[in-house]
């Protein structure tokens, strides 16, 4: 299940629970859902119960626990969580978190809805270069010009090449990416179902800064997942399943990262 599907979902609830007489209010537009921040329990949260407590004439918590009798039996969702003043915390089955690697792989990011890029004062290109006084106007820095990991934009653009790394060193090897297998990274895959999201928001709320923050957490997450898993088989080891599946994770990422820089107005090269 992906981001925008589990939004749908929880609209669907709060639509029954209407017809239901469960609850008084109107059906909002949207649900947004939004990664469960640190400290918090599950895959994704939303607000709606709290949105909503006012017009119903309820609690947040007692909204919410209307929507999660609701949802709680879900395809794709393993558990629905109430937390904080009304928060619900959904918690994806494996099979959901399998489904976003297979649609990047296979699908690719579309359709896309276009952000107009921002655009940069002229003494600004002339002084850092196009990619940089873009990214300037998102997220201000001191090391823009930096190859160092202490500049976001240079770890975005080399989290990008090196999944494009990993994918040319695999074909040196005789083999190529499959999602065969279910790879143990919830927090990269999570960050790549959630990018349809991040977009939509940045696209409805007129701010591109919210996708340039979403790709620093991309890369970042990538580089946590590239350290702990180990992509390319060693030595005379022979190309596996998991090799494989683990490939498939890392060329999802340069997909949503590339998707996410043409986004913005800034180049993904292959080679950094």
């Amino acid at each position: 299940m992906t981001p925008a599907e589990l939004s749908r979902t929880v609209l669907r609830a709060v639509r029954r629970a209407v017809e239901e007489d469960a609850l008084s209010a109107p059906v909002p537009e949207r649900a947004a859902v939004e990664r469960t921040r640190p400290g918090g329990t599950g895959d994704w949260a939303s607000n709606v119960a709290l949105r909503l407590a006012k017009q119903a004439g309820k609690t947040p918590r007692e909204v919410a626990d209307v929507l999660r009798a609701r949802l709680a039996d879900t395809p794709g969702i393993a558990a629905v969580d109430v937390t904080g003043p009304g928060f619900l915390s959904f918690t994806l089955a494996d099979e959901a978190q399998d489904h976003v690697v297979r649609e990047l792989l296979e699908r690719g990011l579309v359709p896309d809805p276009r952000l107009p890029a921002p655009e940069p004062e002229a003494a600004d290109v002339a002084r850092l270069g196009r990619d940089a006084a873009v990214w300037a106007v998102l997220l201000p820095g001191p090391d823009l010009l930096a190859q160092h990991e202490r500049n976001p934009l240079f770890r975005v653009r080399y989290a990008h090449s090196r999944t494009r790394a990993l994918r040319r060193n695999a074909a040196d090897l005789g083999f190529s990416s499959a999602y065969d297998s279910t790879v143990d990274a919830p927090e990269l895959i999570g960050l790549l179902g959630g990018y349809p999201v991040e977009l939509d928001a940045a696209v409805r709320l007129a701010a591109p800064e919210r996708l340039a923050r979403h790709l620093v957490a991309v890369a970042d997450a990538f580089f946590r997942f590239h350290d702990t898993h180990r992509v390319l088989p060693l030595g005379d080891e022979k190309p596996s399943a998991a090799h494989r599946s683990r490939l498939a994770v890392a060329e999802a990422a340069g997909t949503v990262l590339a998707g996410g820089l043409s986004q913005l107005g800034v180049s993904a090269p292959d080679h950094l």
